[in-house]
């Protein structure tokens, strides 16, 4: 009998998520100069910075290479974010050997068809409830919110207040917003 994705919860120690369509709505906000602009949820980023100053790995990988996506996590604590990604499991397998992280520990993030290889290498794949179904077809777990709307933030509090590591003050060490 397959387990409950709740059973996963305590043994989680990584948290990978893509971006555009996960930490994002998907929608990309063009300007007459070309410029391309995302919206982030600011209740994810509390969360990413509870996790990443609870000691969790945070890595975002994303397909899309855009300064701004990436100065807004670094502001957050990740310092594991790699952007214009093609191979998304070559990658992920580098940061397991480097940080000495299992399969059975990661829970992965994502919402469209280049994270569902890489989905399916991890204990818990996870995705928004707008995912594409290819990707909700290996979930374990679909979050009842969408990507951009709090799907992240819905993960994270899971995983956090099974393990006792919730906080209810929040992060100190830097805004989140």
């Amino acid at each position: 009998m397959e387990k409950n994705y709740k059973e996963y919860l305590k043994d989680i120690r990584c948290f990978i998520f893509d971006v555009d369509g996960v930490m994002t709505d998907g929608r990309v906000l063009i300007t007459t100069d070309g410029q391309l602009y995302r919206a982030m949820n600011i209740k994810d980023g509390f969360a990413l910075k509870t996790a990443v100053d609870k000691g969790y790995e945070v890595v975002a990988i994303s397909g899309g290479n855009n300064t701004g996506v990436k100065s807004r996590l670094e502001g957050l604590g990740l310092s594991e974010i790699y952007l214009g990604v093609s191979d998304k499991i070559s990658l992920m397998y580098e940061i397991f050997s480097r940080k000495e992280i299992e399969t059975n520990q990661v829970l992965y993030m994502g919402d469209d068809i280049p994270d569902l290889h890489a989905m399916q290498e991890v204990i818990l794949p996870c995705c928004p409830q707008d995912a594409v179904p290819e990707i909700k077809a290996v979930s374990r777990y679909v979050s009842h919110r969408s990507g951009g709307q709090g799907c992240v933030r819905d993960v994270i509090e899971q995983v956090l207040k099974v393990q006792g590591n919730w906080a209810v003050n929040g992060p100190t060490s830097a805004k989140y917003d």
